[in-house]
């Protein structure tokens, strides 16, 4: 067994993150570039100063988890779901049940709550957000950001949910208190049911064709009869068929019909 291998499988024992399940060169140039970073000789060395070091293990899940988010990242996509998706599941259901499975920093689900706020009450939304890493669930819920992640968002959400204090933006507990953040593993963990609205952005790319087959079959089992699927722009699912999938809108799925 090579070095990096016994480093997978160390890191499954320690935090049970299964690196097999990621992109293999991608994951491996990525690690080896933190290693070198660190000062440390190989993998051997730096796993064993991982195991005792909690804020170098924090780095790692930092780096490993790639968090880049902003609000109304992609924005067309989420006019998609503004004018068509959102409208068409309110058709069936006066309350919506929404899953952010890779929510980052917060800035996804924050920007469902103010969306979903054109359509209903704030006290009728809520948004269940979810990620591997605790230090970006934290962040999110500190709710702090900088003005570049707020290029995309509508003005009306910037002006009526934020306060601005001098270069940062601060998210009001009115949009804060409407998300639910728990720690998730998509790989391994058991997925919410029911769901109306899923979205999966941006995450899908770093795992192997075997961990998105897995993961596609879970998701289609946590949509509602109804439910929508939405992915990131460069996360078409190919075959849908497969999963029992069908496309409404480019990025945008739901089961297929009998």
């Amino acid at each position: 067994m090579d070095k990096y291998e016994k480093f997978k499988n160390d890191i499954l024992g320690l935090i049970n993150i299964d690196l097999s399940s990621y992109k293999e060169k991608q994951m491996k140039r990525r690690i080896s570039s933190l290693v070198s970073r660190n000062g440390f000789k190989d993998f051997d060395d730096y796993y064993l100063m991982l195991k005792c070091d909690k804020e170098l293990l924090n780095e790692f899940m930092n780096y490993l988890t790639i968090n880049v988010s902003e609000f109304y990242r992609n924005h067309k996509q989420w006019d998609v779901l503004d004018n068509e998706i959102i409208p068409n599941l309110l058709k069936t259901k006066k309350k919506l049940k929404v899953w952010s499975s890779a929510c980052s920093t917060g800035e996804e689900p924050y920007s469902l709550v103010m969306l979903l706020s054109k359509f209903t009450s704030l006290s009728n939304v809520s948004v269940l957000a979810t990620d591997i890493d605790e230090s970006a669930i934290e962040k999110a819920k500190l709710g702090l950001y900088s003005e570049k992640s707020l290029k995309e968002l509508p003005t009306e959400f910037k002006d009526k949910y934020f306060d601005r204090i001098e270069n940062t933006y601060r998210i009001k507990d009115d949009v804060k208190n409407r998300v639910t953040f728990k720690k998730m593993n998509l790989l391994d963990d058991k997925y919410p049911t029911d769901c109306d609205l899923i979205l999966c952005r941006n995450v899908m790319i770093y795992f192997t064709e075997e961990a998105k087959s897995i993961m596609y079959k879970k998701f289609y089992s946590a949509l509602s009869n109804v439910g929508v699927l939405f992915v990131g722009s460069t996360e078409q699912i190919i075959f849908p068929n497969k999963y029992n999938l069908q496309a409404i809108e480019t990025f945008f799925y739901n089961k297929k019909s009998k």
